[in-house]
């Protein structure tokens, strides 16, 4: 359905104001479409425009993307903050964007946020809003539900004024609108003042208009623990329909009775289950918090609870014995007391096995950053203590991570923060990718990033195709979206495997490949032919790669084919398509960078710039003195657009100061060849 914006909407007064910005060292990119997706589809939009007009690269450049787009409903009204994303330099962005249009204001969250972009609006002598005025009332819930203070396990908001709370309760006083009902139960809850008339008008309502679905009407999350906090008759009804989504609501409120709920869910591996379960038997059966965690621990173990379980443990345990202000050491780092304790627990013999092993994985980051913030402690005891605890755990680290792995269940970006930890593959690591492959519980995005590692150091072996055949039709051929990954759709890389090994399974795949549908698997399907690579694979991907067409890793495949073909290194294979007509150079900066490596070529859409893979590979380029002066000013620029110094903290693992001041000093040192550049 097509949807005509008006001329006189928010976002066409938007655009028109939009237009008129600009200048010499200042670009506003045009409103997005779909393509520009997330931050990096932003740059990579200015990249172009930039180089189609000529602009210098230096310029500084605004623009919202299609996520942040999502503050217009299809009306065209502001329905959110507009959030505008930058690039450049900040000052000037904030001259370039002025104080907004007429109607609008711009708030300026400093050279480590986004612009946010909103309406001017009025409220009454109390700071209240007209409830017909929905920026207003929006405007208004978005400030008294900003927390004053946030712990792994509360939050506290200031109290409401009385003309506030008035407000709140008239809004709930007329018939019950379900829908509307949400945005006011929230801040009412959070004080705990709903009422209990309130609460039983919604809870009817939301029982008989959910039925059978109750977790799809968000305002749950506030209602139910207005219910446990009144022990209105139905909670426990209600709390077992809506599952193990309640665990938290019922952690807050223990009793015998969520305490069994908590342990049911916590058993079949739930994390918020197993977390909330730990707060109640903590609250109600054990005070101290590692006895209670080690019962907890060999239940789940003897229950064979998944191996994540013993993970969610680990963090309930931190966080009950870090939550507390007064456990807080003054050091730079926020989170030193949690990485100590974690470091503690790798050790701590009152723990079965499992819980030291969660706790010694999950610490494989933390050695550097405790030893530094000790090194600041004012007390000598306590930071020689920290230090002991450091070294006790290293003595025991490669005990306790011998034949494991990381979560491969959870969010595919913390497999991306860790890739760096496989540039090498020690035998345990092998093997433990190798049972991974095997063992028929591993998911789709397991399968990828598991067989991507082997495959890329030439370790994926006949056994391992073998072990995925059986799955390949029914569960490798579904989408699997891995444009922000640094491995490949799992059936692309077993495909490649196939035929390197000239298994006969690899007639089917590629016959599958060249199948119309399912219409997802078109844009990849030339990355297989970086198995088994002839001269007529690497002719098909280049008439691909210069006509223009979006690439999904085709240049990437074709450089590594081209290595493959030639027994070169695949970066004097790129380097020699610096200023090659019809490739477009952020493209192959990206891949540049990303097969410096081959043995763990980075296949993520674009440079990374919270990686320490991407930042590693950079410097090495940069640093390469094989490679033509053009190519080795790519790495330059490449590692001083890198977030390990101009954001550190939003590099992934957490950087140390220490080496934070050593990716200073390497640029500093190479300052010459920036201003060269």
């Amino acid at each position: 359905m097509v949807v005509l914006v008006g001329l006189n909407t928010d976002l066409s007064r938007i655009k028109a104001w939009w237009r008129t910005l600009g200048g010499d060292t200042f670009v506003a990119l045009p409103p997005p479409t779909r393509s520009r997706y997330t931050q990096s589809d932003g740059h990579e939009d200015a990249a172009e425009l930039f180089a189609a007009r000529g602009i210098p690269e230096t310029a500084s450049f605004a623009y919202w993307h299609w996520q942040s787009h999502d503050a217009f409903a299809r009306s065209g009204d502001l329905r959110g903050v507009l959030y505008l994303h930058w690039g450049g330099d900040h000052a000037t962005v904030a001259t370039g964007l002025g104080e907004g249009p007429p109607g609008y204001r711009i708030v300026n969250n400093g050279p480590q946020g986004a612009f946010q972009l909103d309406k001017v609006t009025a409220t009454d002598a109390d700071g209240l809003p007209d409830p017909e005025d929905t920026a207003g009332v929006r405007q208004f819930l978005s400030r008294i539900d900003e927390p004053r203070r946030r712990t792994a396990r509360s939050t506290e908001y200031d109290p409401l004024a009385p003309a506030e709370e008035r407000w709140l309760h008239d809004r709930l006083s007329g018939p019950v609108d379900l829908d509307a009902a949400v945005r006011f139960t929230a801040p009412l809850e959070h004080r705990q003042v709903l009422t209990p008339d309130e609460a039983a008008r919604l809870l009817s309502a939301w029982r008989e208009t959910y039925a059978g679905r109750l977790t799809a009407w968000p305002g749950w999350r506030s209602l139910l623990p207005a219910l446990l906090r009144q022990e209105h008759p139905e909670t426990w009804e209600v709390a077992a329909e809506l599952g193990a989504d309640a665990a938290y609501a019922l952690a807050a409120h223990p009793s015998p009775r969520s305490l069994e709920l908590l342990r049911t869910w916590a058993l079949t591996g739930d994390d918020g289950a197993v977390r909330g379960w730990f707060r109640a038997h903590h609250a109600l059966r054990e005070p101290d918090p590692v006895r209670a965690a080690a019962a907890l621990s060999e239940e789940l173990t003897d229950r064979t609870a998944p191996e994540a379980a013993q993970t969610g443990l680990l963090h309930a345990l931190r966080e009950a014995v870090t939550d507390e202000p007064g456990t807080r050491p003054l050091t730079p780092d926020a989170f030193f007391p949690l990485l100590l304790a974690t470091v503690r627990f790798a050790t701590d013999e009152r723990l079965p096995r499992p819980l030291r092993v969660a706790a010694a994985k999950t610490a494989t980051d933390a050695p550097a950053r405790v030893r530094e913030a000790a090194g600041r402690l004012p007390d000598a005891a306590e930071a020689a203590d920290a230090l002991a605890a450091v070294d006790r755990y290293e003595a025991v680290r490669d005990d306790l991570l011998a034949g494991t792995g990381p979560d491969l269940t959870g969010y595919e970006g913390g497999l991306g923060d860790i890739y760096h930890r496989y540039r090498t593959l020690s035998p345990a690591d092998a093997r433990w990718l190798h049972d991974r492959l095997a063992d028929p519980a591993t998911g789709v995005q397991g399968i990828a990033f598991c067989l991507e590692l082997l495959y890329a150091h030439g370790k994926a072996t006949e056994a391992d195709l073998v072990a995925l055949l059986p799955r390949w039709k029914k569960e490798l051929t579904k989408q699997y979206r891995t444009t922000y990954t640094e491995w490949r759709h799992p059936l692309v890389t077993l495909t490649c495997l196939a035929q390197d090994l000239s298994h006969p399974a690899a007639d089917a795949m590629l016959a599958w490949w060249t199948k119309p549908k399912p219409a997802w698997k078109d844009p990849v399907r030339l990355l297989t032919h970086l198995g088994a690579p002839d001269e007529a694979k690497a002719a098909e991907l280049w008439e691909f790669v210069t006509s223009g067409g979006h690439d999904t890793g085709h240049l990437m495949t074709w450089v590594l084919l081209r290595a493959r073909l030639d027994g070169t290194h695949p970066l004097h294979v790129a380097e020699r398509l610096i200023d090659e007509p019809g490739i477009r150079p952020y493209v192959l900066h990206r891949v540049l960078i990303g097969v410096a490596d081959p043995a763990q070529p980075l296949w993520h859409y674009a440079i990374d710039p919270r990686s320490h893979s991407w930042w590693h590979r950079a410097q090495e380029v940069a640093d390469d003195e094989r490679l033509s002066a053009e190519a080795r000013a790519i790495g330059m620029k490449a590692a001083r657009e890198h977030y390990v110094t101009r954001h550190p903290d939003q590099v992934r693992p957490p950087l140390t100061e220490g080496e934070v001041n050593a990716a200073r000093a390497w640029l500093e040192a190479r300052a010459d060849r920036t201003a060269a550049d």
